[in-house]
Protein backbone atom coordinates (compact mmCIF):
# COMPACT_ATOMS: atom_id res chain seq x y z
CA UNK A 1 0.00 0.00 0.00
CA UNK A 2 1.09 3.34 -0.79
CA UNK A 3 1.06 6.62 0.19
CA UNK A 4 0.91 10.12 -1.55
CA UNK A 5 0.07 14.09 -0.67
CA UNK A 6 -2.58 15.99 -2.52
CA UNK A 7 -2.82 19.56 -2.32
CA UNK A 8 -6.22 21.29 -2.55
CA UNK A 9 -6.07 24.57 -3.89
CA UNK A 10 -8.10 27.79 -4.71
CA UNK A 11 -5.44 29.69 -6.30
CA UNK A 12 -7.96 32.65 -7.94
CA UNK A 13 -5.81 33.10 -10.89
CA UNK A 14 -2.58 33.95 -8.82
CA UNK A 15 -4.35 37.26 -7.14
CA UNK A 16 -2.40 37.69 -4.23
CA UNK A 17 -3.82 38.49 -1.10
CA UNK A 18 -4.27 42.24 0.60
CA UNK A 19 -6.08 42.23 3.55
CA UNK A 20 -5.60 46.13 2.96
CA UNK A 21 -7.68 45.97 -0.23
CA UNK A 22 -8.20 41.89 -2.05
CA UNK A 23 -10.11 42.98 -4.96
CA UNK A 24 -7.12 45.22 -6.43
CA UNK A 25 -4.27 43.16 -5.08
CA UNK A 26 -2.14 42.53 -8.25
CA UNK A 27 -1.51 39.41 -9.85
CA UNK A 28 1.97 37.48 -9.45
CA UNK A 29 1.60 33.65 -10.93
CA UNK A 30 5.02 33.71 -9.72
CA UNK A 31 3.62 33.45 -6.07
CA UNK A 32 1.25 30.24 -6.81
CA UNK A 33 4.11 28.49 -8.86
CA UNK A 34 6.59 29.19 -5.64
CA UNK A 35 3.94 27.68 -3.49
CA UNK A 36 3.64 24.53 -5.01
CA UNK A 37 6.50 23.86 -5.58
CA UNK A 38 7.33 24.39 -2.36
CA UNK A 39 4.65 22.18 -0.84
CA UNK A 40 5.84 19.80 -3.18
CA UNK A 41 2.55 17.60 -3.53
CA UNK A 42 2.07 14.40 -5.27
CA UNK A 43 -1.53 15.28 -6.62
CA UNK A 44 -2.43 18.68 -7.09
CA UNK A 45 -6.21 20.40 -7.40
CA UNK A 46 -6.53 23.75 -8.47
CA UNK A 47 -9.46 25.49 -8.68
CA UNK A 48 -9.98 29.35 -10.15
CA UNK A 49 -6.61 28.35 -12.65
CA UNK A 50 -7.69 31.67 -15.10
CA UNK A 51 -8.98 35.25 -14.62
CA UNK A 52 -12.45 35.61 -16.98
CA UNK A 53 -11.96 37.81 -19.72
CA UNK A 54 -14.54 39.92 -20.82
CA UNK A 55 -17.86 38.86 -22.44
CA UNK A 56 -16.72 35.21 -20.83
CA UNK A 57 -13.96 34.47 -23.16
CA UNK A 58 -12.24 31.50 -22.57
CA UNK A 59 -8.18 32.13 -23.63
CA UNK A 60 -6.91 28.99 -25.58
CA UNK A 61 -4.64 27.75 -24.36
CA UNK A 62 -5.43 28.68 -20.75
CA UNK A 63 -1.84 30.91 -20.16
CA UNK A 64 -1.79 30.48 -16.44
CA UNK A 65 -2.35 26.59 -16.85
CA UNK A 66 0.32 26.47 -19.59
CA UNK A 67 2.52 28.45 -17.27
CA UNK A 68 2.01 25.72 -14.61
CA UNK A 69 3.05 23.12 -16.65
CA UNK A 70 6.14 24.46 -17.90
CA UNK A 71 6.53 25.25 -14.06
CA UNK A 72 5.69 22.39 -12.40
CA UNK A 73 8.04 19.86 -14.38
CA UNK A 74 7.77 16.07 -13.22
CA UNK A 75 3.74 16.22 -13.70
CA UNK A 76 1.37 15.11 -15.84
CA UNK A 77 -1.85 17.69 -16.17
CA UNK A 78 -5.09 18.17 -17.09
CA UNK A 79 -7.83 21.35 -17.45
CA UNK A 80 -10.75 22.23 -18.54
CA UNK A 81 -12.95 24.92 -18.54
CA UNK A 82 -16.77 25.72 -18.06
CA UNK A 83 -18.89 25.97 -21.14
CA UNK A 84 -18.76 29.14 -22.26
CA UNK A 85 -21.14 31.97 -21.20
CA UNK A 86 -21.32 35.48 -21.54
CA UNK A 87 -22.65 36.11 -18.25
CA UNK A 88 -18.99 35.14 -16.38
CA UNK A 89 -18.52 37.31 -13.72
CA UNK A 90 -14.81 38.57 -13.46
CA UNK A 91 -13.29 36.23 -11.01
CA UNK A 92 -11.95 32.76 -11.76
CA UNK A 93 -12.71 29.86 -13.92
CA UNK A 94 -11.05 26.53 -14.63
CA UNK A 95 -10.17 23.48 -12.78
CA UNK A 96 -6.59 21.59 -12.88
CA UNK A 97 -5.45 18.61 -12.07
CA UNK A 98 -1.74 17.79 -11.60
CA UNK A 99 -0.24 14.13 -11.20
CA UNK A 100 3.61 12.74 -10.47
CA UNK A 101 1.52 9.31 -11.69
CA UNK A 102 0.71 8.49 -14.46
CA UNK A 103 -2.99 10.32 -16.29
CA UNK A 104 -5.32 7.19 -17.09
CA UNK A 105 -8.34 9.06 -18.02
CA UNK A 106 -10.64 12.14 -17.73
CA UNK A 107 -13.71 14.09 -18.01
CA UNK A 108 -15.86 16.42 -17.03
CA UNK A 109 -19.79 16.74 -15.73
CA UNK A 110 -21.37 19.94 -16.31
CA UNK A 111 -22.82 21.04 -13.31
CA UNK A 112 -25.96 23.35 -14.22
CA UNK A 113 -26.47 26.83 -12.95
CA UNK A 114 -29.57 27.52 -10.71
CA UNK A 115 -32.09 29.63 -12.36
CA UNK A 116 -31.86 32.11 -9.42
CA UNK A 117 -31.78 36.05 -10.19
CA UNK A 118 -29.21 38.02 -8.14
CA UNK A 119 -27.72 41.52 -8.88
CA UNK A 120 -24.18 42.23 -9.86
CA UNK A 121 -23.25 46.22 -10.35
CA UNK A 122 -26.67 47.23 -11.17
CA UNK A 123 -27.23 44.58 -13.74
CA UNK A 124 -29.79 41.11 -12.93
CA UNK A 125 -27.91 38.00 -13.97
CA UNK A 126 -28.29 34.43 -13.24
CA UNK A 127 -25.30 32.10 -12.02
CA UNK A 128 -23.31 29.87 -14.69
CA UNK A 129 -23.09 26.47 -15.22
CA UNK A 130 -19.85 24.89 -12.94
CA UNK A 131 -18.35 21.71 -13.90
CA UNK A 132 -16.81 18.70 -12.20
CA UNK A 133 -13.56 17.13 -13.48
CA UNK A 134 -12.57 13.65 -12.87
CA UNK A 135 -9.78 12.16 -13.54
CA UNK A 136 -8.43 8.36 -13.01
CA UNK A 137 -4.81 8.11 -11.49
CA UNK A 138 -2.58 4.77 -11.33
CA UNK A 139 -1.14 5.72 -7.68
CA UNK A 140 1.68 2.85 -7.78
CA UNK A 141 -0.25 0.10 -9.30
CA UNK A 142 -3.67 1.62 -7.29
CA UNK A 143 -6.26 3.35 -10.00
CA UNK A 144 -7.41 6.13 -7.72
CA UNK A 145 -9.98 8.44 -8.61
CA UNK A 146 -9.61 12.23 -7.94
CA UNK A 147 -12.72 14.26 -8.22
CA UNK A 148 -12.08 18.38 -8.30
CA UNK A 149 -14.96 21.10 -8.54
CA UNK A 150 -15.78 24.71 -7.43
CA UNK A 151 -19.55 24.55 -6.74
CA UNK A 152 -21.86 28.02 -6.69
CA UNK A 153 -21.27 30.25 -3.89
CA UNK A 154 -25.00 30.33 -3.18
CA UNK A 155 -24.25 32.19 0.18
CA UNK A 156 -23.29 35.60 -1.40
CA UNK A 157 -26.34 35.95 -3.64
CA UNK A 158 -29.00 36.00 -0.89
CA UNK A 159 -29.50 31.90 -1.65
CA UNK A 160 -28.99 28.81 -0.05
CA UNK A 161 -27.97 25.00 -1.97
CA UNK A 162 -30.39 23.33 0.18
CA UNK A 163 -32.93 25.18 -2.34
CA UNK A 164 -30.88 24.29 -5.09
CA UNK A 165 -29.53 21.19 -4.15
CA UNK A 166 -28.22 19.98 -8.08
CA UNK A 167 -24.77 20.71 -8.23
CA UNK A 168 -23.79 19.18 -4.71
CA UNK A 169 -26.33 16.53 -5.67
CA UNK A 170 -24.57 15.87 -9.07
CA UNK A 171 -20.96 15.95 -7.54
CA UNK A 172 -22.00 13.23 -4.87
CA UNK A 173 -23.93 10.77 -7.49
CA UNK A 174 -20.79 10.95 -9.41
CA UNK A 175 -18.22 10.31 -6.25
CA UNK A 176 -20.83 7.36 -5.37
CA UNK A 177 -20.25 5.78 -8.52
CA UNK A 178 -16.44 5.14 -7.83
CA UNK A 179 -16.39 1.87 -6.80
CA UNK A 180 -12.70 1.76 -5.65
CA UNK A 181 -10.55 4.58 -3.89
CA UNK A 182 -12.05 8.29 -4.31
CA UNK A 183 -10.93 11.75 -3.53
CA UNK A 184 -13.20 14.21 -4.19
CA UNK A 185 -11.85 17.80 -3.61
CA UNK A 186 -12.19 21.32 -4.29
CA UNK A 187 -14.16 25.06 -2.86
CA UNK A 188 -17.60 23.63 -2.48
CA UNK A 189 -18.94 27.36 -1.40
CA UNK A 190 -20.92 25.77 1.21
CA UNK A 191 -21.77 27.81 4.81
CA UNK A 192 -22.36 26.21 7.96
CA UNK A 193 -26.53 26.80 7.43
CA UNK A 194 -26.22 24.60 4.19
CA UNK A 195 -26.45 20.45 4.52
CA UNK A 196 -23.52 19.68 2.19
CA UNK A 197 -21.39 18.60 4.60
CA UNK A 198 -23.98 16.63 6.41
CA UNK A 199 -24.91 14.79 3.33
CA UNK A 200 -21.77 14.04 1.64
CA UNK A 201 -20.83 12.22 5.47
CA UNK A 202 -24.12 10.75 5.84
CA UNK A 203 -23.49 9.07 2.54
CA UNK A 204 -19.93 7.91 4.01
CA UNK A 205 -17.43 10.42 3.23
CA UNK A 206 -15.18 11.67 5.90
CA UNK A 207 -13.92 14.93 4.97
CA UNK A 208 -10.32 16.09 6.20
CA UNK A 209 -11.34 18.84 8.51
CA UNK A 210 -14.37 20.97 9.05
CA UNK A 211 -13.26 23.73 11.62
CA UNK A 212 -10.58 25.26 10.18
CA UNK A 213 -11.43 28.32 7.93
CA UNK A 214 -10.18 28.37 4.22
CA UNK A 215 -10.81 31.71 2.80
CA UNK A 216 -9.29 34.94 4.29
CA UNK A 217 -12.38 37.75 3.14
CA UNK A 218 -15.05 35.82 5.57
CA UNK A 219 -13.92 33.39 8.20
CA UNK A 220 -15.62 30.37 6.41
CA UNK A 221 -14.57 26.99 5.79
CA UNK A 222 -15.23 26.67 2.07
CA UNK A 223 -12.38 24.19 1.34
CA UNK A 224 -12.43 20.25 1.31
CA UNK A 225 -11.32 17.09 0.53
CA UNK A 226 -13.09 14.18 1.12
CA UNK A 227 -12.45 10.63 0.81
CA UNK A 228 -14.00 7.04 0.48
CA UNK A 229 -14.18 4.03 2.78
CA UNK A 230 -10.88 2.67 0.19
CA UNK A 231 -8.71 5.27 1.57
CA UNK A 232 -7.22 6.50 5.16
CA UNK A 233 -6.64 9.89 6.09
CA UNK A 234 -2.73 9.99 7.60
CA UNK A 235 -2.80 13.39 8.62
CA UNK A 236 -3.09 16.70 7.02
CA UNK A 237 -3.69 20.92 7.55
CA UNK A 238 -4.71 23.96 6.78
CA UNK A 239 -1.93 26.49 6.00
CA UNK A 240 -2.28 30.12 5.15
CA UNK A 241 -0.65 31.05 2.31
CA UNK A 242 0.07 34.71 0.22
CA UNK A 243 -0.54 33.32 -3.17
CA UNK A 244 -4.37 33.88 -2.69
CA UNK A 245 -7.53 34.04 -0.54
CA UNK A 246 -8.25 30.66 -0.01
CA UNK A 247 -5.90 28.81 1.97
CA UNK A 248 -3.84 25.66 1.26
CA UNK A 249 -5.16 22.31 1.89
CA UNK A 250 -2.66 19.79 2.60
CA UNK A 251 -3.68 15.92 2.99
CA UNK A 252 -1.31 12.79 3.62
CA UNK A 253 -3.23 9.68 2.01
CA UNK A 254 -2.72 6.32 2.07
CA UNK A 255 -4.40 3.56 -0.69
Amino acid sequence: MGSFRLLQFNMQFGQIWDEDDPDNAPICIEDSIRELKVYDGDIVLLQEVEQVQPGGIQVVPPPNFSRLKHELTGYESVFAYPPEDSRELPFGIGLALFSKYPILSSKTVVLPGAPVEFNFEGELTTPTDRILLIVEVDVDGTVVTFLNTHLQAYFMINASSNDHPEQKNLVLQEALKIDGPMVLAGDFNSVDAESLLEDYERAGLRTMQKDMVTWKRMPLVLDHIFINKHLELEGGTVDEVSASDHHMLVAEIKC
